[in-house]
């Protein structure tokens, strides 16, 4: 029983070889065609998208676990899935063109208050999503925007008209030195008596 349960366990259906192969290519194919086909945030999945990524989970795992069942090959796999995601991600850090490469540039999703909707469309993004994010990010409309920008990573950054920026606390550092100098123009110009 002992060495049923023991085989199950620890004896590989796939050599490793093959394994570590697979997996590195799944993670290369997958990363091209999320690069080429989007650059919607995973961080800010609708359902749809949520969708799309646990039915993609679920029809690379034969890829990467071929006729494999077992703990050994499962580990296995994460192990050097998780190894080429690191060594992607510290190469492409350590070289602009290749961070640009695999993560994009920055998109202007609208500019001086007006949606550009080339953009929109080419990405597949709703105003009405884009409208939650600036909402989110303290402006009532994109009227009140001077920017607003999907990031590579898919974060969206919204940049608000000056009058409706938030005080920050340098603003506030500024309003007490001007308050300081108007108290000590007044002290001065206090007839003395």
């Amino acid at each position: 029983m002992w060495s049923a349960i023991w085989s199950d366990l620890a004896v590989s259906g796939v050599p490793l070889l093959e394994k570590v192969i697979r997996t590195v290519a799944v993670y290369a194919a997958l990363a091209v065609l999320l690069r080429v086909l989007g650059k919607r945030d995973t961080a800010q999945l609708n359902t749809m998208d949520l969708a799309l990524m646990l039915l993609l989970a679920n029809v690379v795992q034969n890829a990467i676990i071929g006729e494999d069942y077992s703990l050994v090959g499962g580990l296995l796999g994460a192990v050097v899935l998780l190894a080429t995601d690191a060594l992607v991600v510290r190469s492409a850090a350590a070289r602009a063109w290749t961070w640009r490469a695999l993560n994009g540039t920055p998109i202007v999703l609208a500019r001086d208050g007006s949606y550009d909707r080339a953009a929109l469309r080419r990405l597949a993004v709703r105003r009405s999503d884009v409208d939650v994010l600036i909402k989110k990010q303290g402006a009532h409309s994109v009227a009140e925007t001077t920017r607003v920008v999907l990031e590579p990573g898919g974060a969206v950054l919204v940049e608000m008209r000056p009058e409706r920026r938030p005080a920050t606390g340098a603003d506030a550092a500024a309003l007490h030195e001007r308050l300081r100098r108007i108290e000590e123009l007044l002290e001065r110009d206090r007839p003395q008596g």
